[in-house]
């Protein structure tokens, strides 16, 4: 996917959506609206044959390129409350380019939902002819601004475009991974399935309120779903998301709070890479909360095939694709500031069952595309005709909510060792370190079907905590290393776990 387009998979269509009394243009008064509105909208679209949407534009607008769709850009004067003192202004997507699929957005105030109607004197079009006034184009998606840095400027905070594709930042911090509201069949040889929001409605917040209340409306050939999204701006960024999936087949594959990110190259992963700079990445690392108390660390990498991982689970605790790494000397990158990029931590509310935590990592030669994916794989089906309800916690921030005590891996350096072996080099750092006694430390590595030697743990005086090295003999298969720090027969790190492909 080109990260400079935004996503190309949302090249997919949006359908403009129809429900009396809300969406209809004959309907331009104000409707009653609950959130029981939008589940209702979604049974009704499951329970109908799925219909692909029209991406007609006028000719002005249909085929631009990507530097013209650049070019228009929406007026911040006329932002949605723009002068009213509240804690958020919203801003509006033009139609275009990959982003051709129709999102119809409404503002909800005191229990009323009114269509926001689309103006092209929102936009400056640049040497693009606008479209007529009396063209009612809808948006292709929309963006919050809130005082995130400073209490006198609105920074943009989070961005619904393309598909089901949303991000967001913490104070601090610059765009990188996304979320996605749903994935289907992701990583499947049948071919990946994006759904898309097709209807937002933005709960206008109240004065002095800290959060913003976003419903949407999903759809796609195998499934519709209704979300509510409470959004929390601040040094990290929260999004509470309840969400009811009604598909129209059984869901075999069906991916939940699933995330997409890059990595391009790091100290693990340096393979045909000629670059000036360090590390290229906006993620470092899958880290994973399970449900037996585990904590799991797996580096990412770029890998020469398609790699698909899989951790089973119980009730997970949570899980996220995160940037440990936050020294601009990891990266030297005047321009991409990766070291400021957000983790992303999915927080499971309540009993999820059973399922996996699945990891794919998608060979790239460019860092322009995102190339990992994660997301929660329940291990049953989700049936047609029912109702799925899940609830979930995102949080877009530095790190993960609520850290353990235990040691954590900052650091994968991976590189050859002779013509028989590779060296892995794994730096832990962590309070739990400072009050070790080394006379008992000791690093525990164990991989499948392979031969591991000289494990040797020394103290690292330049991070403060401690240095865990070891050799695997060649090998003409992929091998799952596992590797812990230990104090007697006590667990003092997070487990580190890894596939080195040949």
């Amino acid at each position: 996917m080109n990260r400079r387009d935004f996503l190309a998979a949302s090249a997919l269509p949006l359908v403009s959506g129809m429900a009396p009394g809300l969406l209809s243009p004959a309907h331009a008064q104000p409707a009653p609206f609950d959130r029981s509105i939008v589940r209702q909208m979604a049974r009704d679209l499951a329970s109908k044959p799925y219909k692909a949407p029209s991406e007609k534009l006028p000719d002005s607008l249909a085929d631009i390129d990507y530097d013209h769709y650049r070019a228009i850009r929406f007026l911040p004067e006329r932002a949605l409350w723009r002068g009213e003192k509240l804690a958020f202004e919203a801003q509006f997507f033009h139609r275009g380019f990959f982003y051709k699929n129709r999102v119809d957005i409404f503002e909800v105030r005191n229990g009323q939902a009114s269509k926001i109607a689309y103006q092209p004197d929102f936009f400056s079009f640049g040497d693009l002819t606008p479209p007529g006034p009396a063209v009612d184009l809808g948006f292709a998606g929309f963006r919050l601004h809130a005082p995130i840095n400073k209490p006198d400027y609105y920074d943009e905070v989070c961005v619904f475009l393309g598909a089901s594709y949303f991000r967001a930042v913490a104070k601090g911090q610059l765009y990188g991974l996304s979320a996605r509201g749903l994935s289907i069949n992701t990583g499947e040889a049948r071919g990946e399935e994006f759904p898309f929001f097709k209807t937002f409605w933005i709960e206008k917040p109240a004065p002095g309120a800290n959060s913003i209340v976003v419903h949407a409306l999903l759809d796609s050939e195998s499934a519709a779903a209704a979300y509510r999204f409470t959004i929390r701006p601040g040094n990290t960024t929260v999004f509470d998301v309840e969400m009811a999936i009604y598909p129209r087949v059984d869901l075999d594959h069906v991916g939940l709070a699933p995330m997409t990110s890059m990595f391009f190259f790091g100290p693990n992963d340096r393979k045909d890479v000629e670059d000036f700079r360090p590390s290229v990445h906006d993620s470092d690392g899958l880290a994973i909360f399970n449900g037996r108390g585990e904590e799991l660390w797996r580096p990412l990498h770029n890998p020469r095939d398609l790699q698909v991982s899989s951790f089973a689970d119980l009730n997970p605790r949570g899980f996220g694709l995160m940037q440990r790494q936050k020294d601009f000397a990891a990266y030297q990158d005047l321009e991409s500031n990766f070291e400021r990029r957000p983790s992303l931590w999915a927080e499971p509310i309540g009993d999820w069952g059973e399922g996996a935590v699945k990891l794919l990592e998608i060979p790239t030669k460019e860092e322009i595309h995102d190339n990992i994916a994660s997301f929660w794989l329940p291990k049953a089906a989700l049936a047609a005709k029912g109702e799925h309800t899940y609830t979930y916690r995102l949080h877009w921030g530095p790190d993960v909510p609520k850290p353990t005590s235990l040691a954590r891996f900052s650091r994968t350096g991976i590189g050859a060792r002779g013509d028989n072996a590779t060296i892995f080099v794994l730096d832990v750092t962590g309070e739990r370190l400072k009050s070790v006694d080394p006379k008992i430390l000791r690093g525990v590595v164990t991989a499948e079907k392979a031969k591991i030697q000289n494990i040797v743990t020394q103290p690292n005086p330049a991070t403060g905590g401690w240095r865990l090295s070891f050799e695997l003999l060649k090998e003409k298969t992929p091998v799952e290393i596992r590797a812990s720090l230990m104090q007697d027969n006590e667990a003092i790190s997070e487990s580190w776990v890894y596939r080195w492909t040949p």
